[in-house]
């Protein structure tokens, strides 16, 4: 099975959350999507509707 582990930019900043590394305070295999509505960009702050998805 494979599982969705796409990786999220923030359009504020260029932060990447990277499901396979975390970000603080949320555990390593967390998908973006999963994370709560109250997440926000660790480096700067932006909400998480900031984010978007990369492309392969």
């Amino acid at each position: 099975m494979v599982i969705d582990m796409q990786k999220w930019r923030c359009r504020k900043c260029g932060y990447v959350y990277d499901p396979e590394e975390g970000a603080r305070g949320y555990k390593k295999g967390l998908k973006f999507e999963d994370l709560p509505d109250s997440f926000t960009c660790p480096t700067c702050g932006a909400q998480k509707s900031f984010f978007r998805k990369m492309r392969d």
